[in-house]
């Protein structure tokens, strides 16, 4: 039998299903809060590798998701031309408040307010990839198409 996954672990599990994924969230004996331990952890390149990365509008506050590709910084300069104003990286208290989950486990959905997410083009180029499922060692695998799909998010250069 299974072994239940942690409340966090399964909003994310619920999340999916809620959207029509086949997609299983699995939670690892090892951390998975950086790309490269997320990597080893999966057996995957860090390419494939899902960084949910909360950044905060600095005019209004709003908060803004970017998924980014394992090795890839994001440029806040072309985000926030993006948005329309200038960005900032969130602390950890308004990623937990904006989100629901904490700094290294957050999803790319199922988050406590919709946020206008943007993907890193680099993440289309490989079939599946990996994303953070609610904690630090929780994770699932998505089709690129479907995480597209699952999050509504826009598809950009954020290098």
């Amino acid at each position: 039998m299974a072994k239940e996954l942690t409340t966090s672990a399964q909003k994310v599990q619920d999340a999916l299903t809620a959207r029509g994924l086949t997609c299983l969230v699995v939670e690892l004996p090892d951390s998975t809060r950086t790309a490269e331990e997320a990597a080893v952890a999966v057996g995957c390149k860090v390419g494939q590798i899902v960084k949910s990365l909360v950044f905060r509008g600095k005019l209004t506050g709003q908060p803004i998701l970017v998924l980014a590709s394992g090795p890839n910084r994001v440029n806040e300069i072309r985000i926030g031309e993006l948005v329309s104003e200038p960005i900032e990286k969130a602390n950890a208290d308004f990623v937990r408040k904006k989100t629901g989950f904490v700094i290294g486990g957050v999803p790319p959905i199922g988050h406590m307010e919709a946020l206008p997410t943007y993907i890193d083009e680099d993440l289309l180029q490989y079939q599946d990839v990996w994303a953070a499922a609610g904690t630090p060692k929780a994770v699932f695998k998505i089709y690129s198409s479907d995480l597209k799909r699952a999050t509504g998010g826009t598809v950009v250069s954020i290098k």
